[in-house]
């Protein structure tokens, strides 16, 4: 009848186990999804840039500052000082391109100029 019943270390064992399985599991998914976003094209060209923060400042001012202010520091739109720290590149890149957070509109510059903005947010 005692053999009916696991042992606590045994128990303690399985748990760590499943624990450790669905640790590895989530950190697959999460890698493959980063593998598979910074594959497409457009990301992986502007990604593949090395960006000026001058004409990336240049970029800003013509097609942001007016909702997120001429120093990023907000103004109808969030302060973007400090954004590179908060989003990663993928992020930065999908926020811009997507138009998925209303009213920012959709916005896809060019592979080079979206490398340059890059650069410039970097820099906030």
């Amino acid at each position: 009848m005692a053999n009916q019943f696991a042992k606590p270390e045994i128990l303690l064992q399985r748990l760590a186990f499943i624990a450790l399985a669905i640790l590895l599991v989530a950190i697959l998914v999460v890698v493959g999804v980063h593998r598979v976003r910074v594959s497409e094209p457009y990301v992986k060209n502007v990604l593949s840039l090395a960006g000026d923060p001058v004409r990336g400042n240049a970029i800003f001012q013509m097609n942001c500052a007016g909702c997120h202010g001429w120093q990023a520091d907000g103004n109808v739109g969030p302060s973007l000082q400090g954004v590179s720290k908060r989003k990663s590149r993928f992020g930065l890149i999908h926020q811009v391109i997507s138009g998925d957070t209303p009213p920012m509109p959709q916005f896809k510059p060019s592979p080079k100029e979206m490398a340059d903005l890059l650069s410039y947010l970097e820099t906030l």
